[in-house]
């Protein structure tokens, strides 16, 4: 099977193993490991490398329920299991890989964050191929429902999208919508329709992918997940729980989950191997259930 073949038929979700600097102090607490255990970014680096490392080697994360993980640029440069990690997910696991390449956020404007400039993003995209990168993501951040602002960050996600599209690479676009706005389904209104309106500019036999905050109103986003010039829909958890981000990605026909903090919630460095490898199991299991349950 090939690796287009297991995201477009594969039945499971996308692992987002992608925490970057600001995120990686916050998911290391999260696993009980606290600031004063490391003292330069270098060692806190490694300590999230050896968490990514136990749950991809867990028996449970293979490519049956987890059928991607999006890599962080410094994730994709190291080993699993003395492999390259892209080789080693694809190769070992059956689990596709996609590669985090935006450099972060730019002050909001318009009720909206777009994304900062990614210099030398062309040479990144040419060594990810090399290494075996399916796609890509890239993040950006709606906080209000603002036409102009959201006509913004739908041009600039499909603006980078054709970039990575030019490398051969599916892109995952993500224009996040910050859960916790009052006007949430009105700005998940504005951003349907503009990327509805950006699809036309996909060009002919390519496909992009869209990962998107889960939807107020249920099968929000259906008429992307049948559309000809898409891939997959996958869901971030964007801050709720992974009970009820499962609850509400089940509401969604043909949308499969993409969840960082929900997949790891639970996991601990304290953790023997046994333990570990249960918690990380069910929690498979429990995200896999959702994403096939639309």
């Amino acid at each position: 099977m090939s690796k287009a073949d297991q995201i477009r038929s594969g039945h499971g979700f996308i692992a987002a193993l992608d925490q970057s600097g600001g995120s990686t102090p916050k998911a290391l607490r999260l696993y009980g490991i606290e600031e004063d255990a490391y003292g330069t970014d270098a060692e806190m680096f490694d300590l999230i490398h050896q968490m990514r490392s136990r749950i991809v080697a867990a028996p449970a994360f293979t490519g049956e329920k987890v059928i991607g993980a999006i890599l962080f640029e410094m994730t994709m440069d190291r080993e699993f299991a003395g492999k390259s990690a892209p080789a080693y997910l694809w190769e070992d696991k059956g689990v596709v890989p996609f590669l985090k390449i935006d450099k972060g956020l730019e002050a909001e404007a318009n009720g909206v964050q777009l994304m900062k400039p990614m210099p030398g993003l062309d040479d990144l995209l040419s060594r990810a191929a090399a290494m075996g990168i399916f796609g890509t993501k890239e993040r950006s951040v709606i906080s209000a429902a603002n036409p102009k602002g959201i006509k913004a960050i739908v041009a600039q996600q499909f603006e980078i999208g054709a970039q990575v599209l030019a490398h051969g690479l599916v892109p995952i676009l993500e224009p996040e919508v910050t859960i916790t706005i009052a006007d949430k389904a009105e700005a998940e209104d504005m951003l349907l329709a503009e990327i509805l309106a950006h699809l036309d500019t996909v060009p002919e036999g390519l496909q992009i992918m869209l990962k998107l905050s889960l939807p107020s109103k249920p099968n929000q986003y259906l008429p992307l997940v049948e559309h000809a010039k898409v891939m997959k829909v996958v869901a971030l958890s964007g801050g709720y729980s992974r009970e009820e981000a499962n609850a509400k990605l089940a509401e969604n026909t043909g949308v499969i989950a993409s969840f960082s903090r929900a997949l790891t919630e639970g996991l601990s460095a304290q953790q023997s191997d046994a333990e570990f490898n249960a918690t990380i199991a069910a929690t498979i299991d429990s995200i896999h259930a959702a994403s096939i349950a639309g």
